[in-house]
C-alpha cells in the first residue's frame, strides 16, 4: 500500500504523535498561558527540539501494528528525506534477518537517517529488552521529580501516599469508606451488591478505564492496587473519572496486609490537586522499564540510554479519551502518560539537535555522543537507582542492564569530544560474525554475494560505546579493541580511567591518546581478565564497571558489563 508524503509543516512534538491536521502546537497558540491536563503539569511547554520540522507517518490502526505498515513507513520517511526516526513501537524479539523493523532500520542507517527505538515496558524481567540491533539506540524509562501526590489514610491511622490526576478537591473524614478488594481486570465483572458505596481496590486491572467499571456498578472510588513489582516504586499517575489513586507496590502491600487484618477494612481520601517538583528523588529507573542482557546478542549492551519516561505530559488526539476507555466521554489536548514510548522522542529531540549542529555525523556518532555523556548520576549527585530492584526495601543501584550507560544529557552531548563510529560495513561485519546465511544477509544487503570478513574477536568487538565482556570457562581473558574519533576543533590530549569488579583487572593500552586534528583517530586494546584466585562468580553473574577518557573538558564514558558464563 502506497504511503503519502507528509506535509512538511513547523511545530512542536509533545512526545507522542498526535493528530496533526496540518499543524503541530504546544501550546496551542502564543495567547495561551498553560499547556495540562485538568490544571496538573500546567505551564508553557515545548519538545527538545523546538524548531525541528517532524514529518509523521501512520503505521498502525485501532487493531495494531502491523510489520508490513511499520515497514512501509520506514521506507517512506527515508525516500522523504529524513534525518531521524523515531519510533515507540516494539514487538517480540527475533533474530534480526527475521526482524522486519531491523532490517527495515539497516537500510535507514545505510541511508544516513538515526533511527531511536522504545525498549518496551516488560521491566523489571531480564533480557525483557526489545529492538536491539547495534544500529538502533534504544531507550529505556526514567521518572522525573514531578508528582502528583494524593493520600489514603487507612483506618489504623497510617497514611499512604500515591499519585492521581483525579482534578475534584476534597478530604474526607478518617474511616469513613468501606473498602473491599476486586478482580477490575474485565469490564462488565463488578455487581452493585459487592461494591455499591465502597471504594474498590483493584488488585488487578491498571489504568483508569477501570473506574468506568467501578462507576458503573455503583462505587465511591477505587484504588489502584497492584503489589507486583511491574512498575516497582516508580507510580504511574492516571486520569480517574471518580475519586482514585494509584499506589506503589509498596503502598499495594501495606494496604493489603492491613485490609486482610481487620473484619471491616475503611479509609479515606485526601485530593489536593497540585503538582509537587523538586522534592523526590530523581532520575530512578521506571520499574516496567524493559532490561538487558540482550536477547539475541548479549555482547551488545542494551538499553543505550534512559530518558523521561514516567508521567509526562503529552499532545493528545481529540480521537480518544483521556483513560482510553470507550466508556470515557471526556476530550483533553494533552494527556500524561508513563512508558519507554514517552521517553524515546526525548532522546530523539536531542539527537536532532546534535544533528542540526553537526550535520555531517553518522548515526553512530550521535549514538556515541548520547551514550558517552549520560549520566549515571541522579539530580542529588547519587547514584540513579532502580524503582523495580527491591519493592518494599531499600532500592538498589540502577545497572547498565536497567539503565544504559545513564541518562541522557542534551548539553554535553553537544559536545563529546571523542566519539566511536561505524558504518554500514561494520554492521555487515557484525552480521556476518554472527554466521549468517548468504540468503539471510540479503535481507539487508540484496547484492552481497558472499560474507568477505566478519570481525576479528567476535561480535563485541564492534566499534560500539559501551563494552560487554563475557568470561567463559575456556578463557579468563578477553580482550577487546575500539577505535574513537575527535570531533571537537582543537589538539586535546585525554587520559584513562577504568573502574572494574574486584578480581577483574582492566589494562587500557595505551593509557594516553593524543590528537592533533579533528576526526583524527586513535585506538586502544583492553586486555580484561578474571583473576586466578579472585571469588568464585556462579554462571550468569553480571557485574559492572566503565572506561572513561578524560580531560579538563570532556569525559567520555563508556559501561562496562561484566558475565561469567560455565
Amino acid at each position: 500500500m502506497p504511503v503519502a508524503s507528509p506535509i512538511r509543516v513547523r511545530g512542536t512534538s509533545m512526545g507522542t504523535e498526535r493528530m496533526c491536521r496540518q499543524r503541530l502546537q504546544a501550546p496551542r497558540s502564543p495567547g495561551r498561558a498553560s499547556t495540562d491536563l485538568f490544571k496538573f503539569a500546567g505551564g508553557r511547554a515545548s519538545g527538545v527540539a523546538r524548531r525541528a520540522r517532524i514529518a509523521m507517518y501512520k503505521a498502525c490502526t485501532r487493531g495494531g501494528c502491523s510489520l508490513s505498515a511499520i515497514t512501509a513507513a520506514i521506507d517512506a520517511a527515508v525516500s522523504d528525506g529524513v534525518d531521524l526516526i523515531s519510533m515507540s513501537l516494539g514487538g517480540p524479539v527475533e533474530a534480526f534477518y527475521d526482524d522486519l523493523v531491523a532490517v527495515a532500520t539497516f537500510g535507514a542507517e545505510r541511508r544516513g537517517v538515526f533511527v531511536v527505538m522504545a525498549g518496551g515496558n516488560d521491566g523489571p524481567t531480564a533480557s525483557s529488552i526489545t529492538n536491539v540491533a547495534p544500529w538502533m539506540t534504544t531507550v529505556g524509562a526514567a521518572t522525573t521529580d514531578r508528582v502528583f501526590p494524593a493520600t489514603l489514610r487507612l483506618g489504623n491511622g497510617v497514611v499512604l501516599t500515591g499519585q492521581s490526576l483525579y482534578n475534584i478537591p476534597f478530604s474526607q473524614g478518617a474511616g469513613t469508606i468501606p473498602l473491599v478488594s476486586r478482580d477490575c481486570g474485565k469490564y462488565g465483572d463488578l455487581t452493585p451488591d459487592r461494591v455499591m458505596g465502597k471504594v474498590v481496590v483493584c488488585s488487578k486491572g491498571e489504568g483508569a478505564w477501570a473506574g468506568f467499571d467501578v462507576e458503573r456498578a455503583g462505587g465511591a472510588g477505587m484504588i489502584s492496587a497492584d503489589s507486583r513489582t511491574r512498575f516497582g516504586d516508580a507510580v504511574k499517575a492516571q486520569p480517574f473519572n471518580l475519586p482514585g489513586l494509584q499506589l506503589s507496590s509498596t503502598g499495594g502491600k501495606k494496604l493489603a496486609d492491613y485490609m486482610s487484618s481487620v473484619a471491616y477494612p475503611v479509609a479515606s481520601f485526601n485530593f489536593t490537586c497540585v503538582t509537587v517538583t523538586g522534592e523526590n528523588r530523581a532520575p530512578m529507573v521506571a520499574g516496567f522499564s524493559s532490561r538487558g542482557p540482550n536477547p539475541i546478542v548479549p555482547e551488545i549492551l542494551k538499553p543505550d540510554v534512559i530518558a523521561p519516561g514516567v508521567n509526562i505530559l503529552a499532545a493528545w488526539s481529540g480521537a480518544a479519551s483521556p483513560s482510553g476507555s470507550v466508556m470515557d466521554p471526556r476530550r483533553v489536548e494533552y494527556n500524561i502518560l508513563s512508558g519507554t514510548s514517552m521517553a524515546c522522542p526525548h532522546v530523539a529531540g536531542v539527537a536532532a539537535l546534535i544533528k542540526k549542529r553537526h550535520g555531517d555525523w553518522t548515526p553512530a556518532m550521535i549514538r556515541s555522543a548520547l551514550v558517552t555523556t549520560a549520566g549515571p548520576l541522579d539530580k542529588d549527585g547519587r547514584d540513579i537507582v532502580d524503582s523495580g530492584s527491591a519493592v518494599g526495601a531499600a532500592v538498589m543501584g540502577a545497572t547498565p542492564l536497567a539503565a544504559g550507560a545513564g541518562f541522557v544529557l542534551p548539553r554535553l552531548a553537544m559536545d563529546p569530544g571523542l566519539v566511536y563510529d561505524a558504518g554500514t560495513q561494520d554492521y555487515v561485519d557484525f552480521l556476518c560474525t554472527l554466521n549468517y546465511t548468504v540468503e539471510q544477509m540479503r535481507q539487508f544487503v540484496p547484492e552481497l554475494s558472499k560474507c568477505e570478513r566478519t570481525i576479528p574477536g567476535g561480535v563485541a568487538n564492534l566499534n560500539h560505546p559501551s563494552f560487554v565482556v563475557v568470561f567463559d570457562g575456556r578463557s579468563r581473558i578477553r580482550t577487546l579493541t575500539r577505535t574513537v574519533t575527535l570531533v571537537s576543533a582543537r589538539p586535546e590530549r585525554y587520559n584513562v580511567t577504568v573502574a572494574a569488579p574486584d578480581g577483574v583487572k582492566v589494562t587500557v593500552t595505551p593509557a594516553t591518546l593524543e590528537f592533533r586534528w579533528p576526526k583524527e583517530k586513535r585506538s586502544y586494546s583492553v586486555p580484561f581478565s578474571s583473576e586466578a584466585g579472585a571469588k568464585a562468580r556462579p554462571a550468569g553473574t553480571w557485574e559492572f564497571g566503565h572506561i572513561a577518557w578524560e580531560n579538563r573538558k570532556h569525559r567520555v564514558r563508556s559501561p562496562v558489563a561484566f558475565k561469567w558464563d560455565d
